[in-house]
């Protein structure tokens, strides 16, 4: 078994990024290629679908920390959800709550989009 896969899918308008396993130095260029066709494919609203994900290191924060304000600057945002206690102790403790949204389930990070959008 790989120690990363990553699955994306369409939600709406809204690009589901599913990383499962471990984003450590020898998987991080997976997961940063799989943020990266997003964007060149016209995808601003990455949500990062963290329930298979066991262990994030400083290499997949810095992909995160690297992409953010590109897709920022083109009116989108990355967004995290469902997070296992361990992950979102990482991006806690390293402050990522302040930088990104995390939300409790899929389905909640999907719709804090749609609640940005003006009627």
């Amino acid at each position: 078994m790989p120690d990363l896969t990553v699955e994306s899918r369409q939600v709406g308008d809204v690009t589901v990024i599913c990383p499962e396993g471990f984003i450590n130095a020898h998987t991080v260029r997976q997961f940063e290629q799989s943020l990266s066709r997003a964007l060149e494919d016209g995808n601003q609203k990455l949500l990062i679908n963290g329930s298979g994900l066991a262990y994030i290191a400083s290499a997949g924060l810095g992909v995160i920390m690297g992409l953010i304000e590109e897709t920022r600057a083109k009116g989108g945002d990355i967004r995290l959800a469902e997070l296992n206690d361990t992950v979102r102790n990482i991006f806690e403790v390293l402050g990522f709550n302040h930088l990104c949204k995390i939300l409790s389930s899929e389905k909640e990070g999907v719709a804090s989009y749609q609640a940005d959008t003006p009627g």
